[in-house]
């Protein structure tokens, strides 16, 4: 995966396949990473979760599933 920025340490990133072309998105607050992911996929874009990244490798990858009442 090759990224013309810098991966923050401790941030929560996710993926949006739009035809050719991710967008990258991160958030610092795991909830908010959440719920941002899941309206995604609520409207029906092609996502993929991350995880939160460590500084050489994701971890948290297990994407979430369902919103949280």
């Amino acid at each position: 995966m090759k990224k013309q920025f810098t991966l923050g340490v401790g941030k929560y990133y996710f993926n949006i396949r739009t035809g050719q072309q991710n967008i990258t998105i991160c958030r610092t607050d795991k909830n908010d990473a959440i719920y941002a992911y899941l309206n995604y996929v609520e409207i029906g874009k092609d996502v993929e979760w991350l995880g939160r990244w460590e500084g050489k490798k994701f971890s948290e990858t297990t994407s979430p599933n369902s919103k949280a009442a």
